[in-house]
Formats: structure tokens, sequence, C-alpha cells
């Protein structure tokens, strides 16, 4: 079976950096996957992707060495087993409450006995290639995301989950939960020292952690911090932060200035 680098890369050791695709675009994943992340996330959450997206962008990614994960929309079964028959490497599970929530996105993604996913890797198998079903309990990486109240307070049972590869820190909704206004990039300590305590949490069991991130900044601060996978960006946020620089530039010397559309949330 084709190996996952992410994973590879973690029991060495190395931290990863990745990318999100929010668009529903076959021709932007293909070139993001040609940049040279280490894994890129389809997002079925918040992003505009549904299954029909996620089923035809997989493979555009596929065409070079970068990992594909998918965000589900929902701690389902069927739609974990969707998208890894469909090819994803990585699925990453928002909304993780507890240790029933957690074991039960485990036994969606591996194969009995360690789980409960059904046999039928239609394109998964053409991807990972021969031994797929019997290495893709040990390749396929399971990521819960750590956002809630109630996921902090059942942290040490959520990252001693048998199973469980990684947590992976929501910013926006992890502020909602410590009673804070939601922000991507967050310097409120209270911010900051309930991502640390996630962080150990995860250290201390021997699981890997991940955070989001919308700035270089940031993703840097993770990453010297010792995060094993961090967000660079996504792809509509650099889409608009650079036209958007650019306009302003092209416009400065004309005398005519045009506020934008909209508003930030």
């Amino acid at each position: 079976m084709r190996p996952n680098s992410v994973k590879n890369a973690w029991k060495n050791g190395k931290q990863t950096i990745g990318g999100w695709i929010s668009c529903d675009s076959v021709y932007v994943a293909e070139m993001m996957g040609r940049t040279g992340f280490d894994w890129l996330c389809l997002d079925m959450q918040h992003g505009l992707l549904d299954y029909n997206d996620v089923r035809d962008m997989l493979p555009a990614i596929s065409l070079s060495d970068t990992m594909p994960f998918v965000r589900v929309p929902w701690n389902e079964p069927y739609i974990m087993m969707k998208v890894l028959d469909a090819g994803a490497y990585g699925v990453i599970v928002p909304l993780v409450n507890n240790r029933e929530e957690a074991e039960k996105a485990v036994a969606a993604c591996r194969y009995p006995p360690d789980g409960m996913r059904s046999m039928g890797p239609i394109r998964a198998g053409m991807y990972g290639g021969r031994g797929y079903v019997q290495h893709a309990n040990d390749e396929i990486a399971v990521i819960a995301m750590i956002e809630t109240a109630e996921a902090l307070e059942n942290l040490d049972e959520i990252c001693s989950t048998p199973g469980l590869d990684a947590v992976y820190i929501g910013p926006s909704d992890l502020a909602y939960a410590i009673g804070l206004p939601p922000r991507g990039d967050n310097d409120d300590p209270k911010h900051v020292e309930t991502v640390h305590h996630i962080y150990d949490t995860a250290r201390k069991h021997g699981i890997h952690v991940g955070a989001h991130t919308g700035s270089l900044e940031f993703t840097k601060r993770w990453l010297k911090h010792g995060f094993d996978m961090v967000m660079l960006g996504s792809d509509t946020a650099w889409m608009g932060k650079l036209a958007g620089q650019e306009l302003r530039e092209a416009r400065a010397d004309t005398g005519v200035e045009r506020a934008p559309r909209g508003e930030d949330y």
C-alpha cells in the first residue's frame, strides 16, 4: 500500500505543513497539490464541498505527493467511510466532545477487528495500491478536533482513545468554548493557555497535535512550539488577501478609493 507520508513524518519526529481547500474546484485542488504541501484538507464542514466535489478533487491531489485529507461535516460513520473509499488518507472529525465520540470516529475509519469500516475501497484501492485492505488501518490518519467546552473537560479521555492518531485545534470554536469572541489567530492569554494545555495533554498521551491558523506568523509560532501538523492557510483566504492587497496598491496613485463589498466576519 502507498505509505502515508504524513504519518511516517510524525513517527520520525518531523513536522508537517498543510493547506486548506474550501472552494469546489478540481483545478484549485490540482494546483495546490503541486505547490508542495505535506497534506491538503478538503473541507466538507464549512467549505463549499459535498461528497461529489470531494470524489472529483481527491484524484487531482493524487497527481502529487501531497497526502489528501478530508474534514467531514459531522461525526457520522457513513460519510467517513465514503471519503475513505474515495481515497482520503486522513479524516479530520469536527466537534468531538468525549471518549465515546472519539471511539466512534476511530471505529468508522478502521476495518475489523479494529473498527467497523465496511469493505469496499472502490477508488482507495487503486490509489493506495496493492495491500490497501491489509494495511489501511495503519496508514489512515484519524484526527479529532478539540473545540468545545465539553471536549476540554474530557480532554484526557479523548487523547487516550485507542487508535486516535491526533487532535486538531479549531481556534475560533475553541474561543467560543472559553467565553471569547471567535478569532482564527488569537493572542488572548486565555486562548494561548488553552492551546498549550491541549498540546501538553496530547503529548502526555503520546498522540500528535495539529493547529489551524490564518497567517504565516501563527504557523511559524505553532511549528516552533512543536506542533506536528499546522495549517498555513486556505485557498479562498489567499485569493482574497492577495487580490485585495494588489488592488489597493494599483489604485493608490489613481486617487480613487473603493471599499470592498461585504464585511469580514
